[in-house]
């Protein structure tokens, strides 16, 4: 995570947003209020995603399950029902 401050930020704004969007690196901004922290739309769709998943029901246990199943005793992705 980069970490500066509004005023860095003000100052290189341009080149900070460049590289958190094309590296997915968080930057932290601090001010004399706080601190706001800045992920690019990539990172931020991922997280909302995995709430969403969290959010539902014996999710967590479906996902572990399935990352455990060996390939050879999965469906073929032509013939899953959507």
């Amino acid at each position: 995570m980069l970490n500066t401050n509004i005023t860095n930020f003000r100052k290189n704004i341009f080149g900070i947003l460049e590289q958190t969007i094309k590296y997915n690196e968080p930057v932290n901004i601090s001010t004399k209020l706080g601190n706001a922290v800045i992920i690019s739309e990539e990172d931020y769709n991922g997280l909302m995603e995995t709430l969403y998943l969290s959010s539902i029901p014996n999710m967590k246990e479906k996902l572990i399950d399935g990352m455990n199943t060996p390939l050879d005793e999965c469906i073929p992705e032509n013939e899953v029902e959507w």
